[in-house]
């Protein structure tokens, strides 16, 4: 279904339980309201026409949408470019980080319409929330306000690590001032991800001391991966959500109950009481009855706000790849 079709039904948020609330610091919903009235929608156009037609742009876009938030916060800063490679995404764990193309072509579209009104980080916070919706996921209220940052260095990317353990994972949110609960829910966004088995092949291959696999992995899912990973594959493909990596829902839990996270992070999940409870209340309540969506949207909100720049602060850049 067409987004502007899905939006008419935002009337029905509340009954489907993914409102979220509308009081943001330095942010405002309507920010561009007199501004730029058809700034969203104009983005949401955008996003769909690239997302319908390659539904794995949704994972990549919300992965470069947390990316960015999780270094000098929701700035955009990940989307300067360098001339000598130093930029956030030049570093390591955002080589793979694509997408780049969508927010450029949203970008250039508002700045025909409304010059140097729209910033690169409201654009991509919108474009990860529609790139979501296109697939099914949940719709919310992104506040708006944002403005971009003019710093952006490679040395900065501390990114949390899919090798991490749960206690580092817990710093590492909570450092941001995100909660247990956004960790294991924002985690849930692997339910549309890929990897490559470059960062599979650790974890099935000379793993332990006996040249074993990682004991907390599924043995059944080590011989699958086996199959599709050779040990010196590094750039195969493979679904963080078996079987429904297209698909917005909680099958991503049902694989890490299972044993069947990709990454250790994911693993790690089942190793705190506070996240293990929470996969096994959403797999209890399935379908319908899940809070999944609710809870991812209240998350992504919270995520959005991250250090944001406002008022004075920062820049609209004209272009996301360089500052003005």
């Amino acid at each position: 279904m067409a987004i502007k079709n899905i939006l008419a039904l935002v009337v029905l948020v509340s009954i489907l339980g993914v409102s979220v609330a509308i009081s943001f610091p330095n942010l405002d919903l309507n920010y561009y309201k007199s501004k730029c009235p058809d700034a969203e929608g104009i983005v949401r156009n955008v996003t769909e026409k690239f997302v319908v037609p390659q539904k794995s742009l949704a994972a990549a876009l919300l992965r470069m949408h947390f990316h960015d938030c999780f270094v000098r916060g929701c700035d955009a800063s990940l989307l300067l470019k360098s001339p000598t490679k130093n930029a956030e995404r030049d570093a390591i764990p955002n080589l793979s980080v694509r997408g780049y193309e969508v927010v450029d072509a949203a970008k250039a579209a508002l700045e025909e319409k409304c010059p140097g009104v729209v910033s690169c980080a409201d654009v991509l916070s919108i474009v990860a929330r529609d790139a979501v919706l296109v697939i099914g996921g949940p719709w919310w209220a992104v506040p708006l306000g944002r403005r971009d940052g003019r710093i952006s260095r490679k040395s900065e990317a501390n990114l949390p690590s899919p090798f991490a353990d749960i206690a580092t994972l817990k710093k590492n949110f909570t450092d941001k001032g995100l909660s247990v609960k956004d960790l294991v829910v924002l985690s849930g966004a692997h339910t549309i991800g890929i990897s490559t088995c470059g960062l599979v092949n650790p974890r099935i291959y000379n793993f332990t001391a006996n040249n074993g696999p990682d004991p907390a992995m599924n043995p059944s899912y080590v011989g699958e991966l086996k199959k599709r990973c050779k040990p010196t594959d590094s750039s195969t493909t493979v679904d963080m959500d078996p079987g429904s990596v297209d698909k917005f829902d909680i099958d991503y839990f049902k694989a890490v109950a299972q044993r069947k996270g990709l990454f250790v992070s994911d693993s790690a999940l089942l190793n705190d009481r506070q996240t293990s409870r929470y996969i096994t209340t959403q797999l209890a309540f399935g379908g319908i009855f899940s809070t999944f969506n609710k809870d991812f949207a209240e998350s992504m909100v919270k995520l959005g706000k991250l250090e944001v720049l406002t008022g004075n602060n920062g820049e609209i850049r004209a272009k996301c790849g360089s500052v003005n």
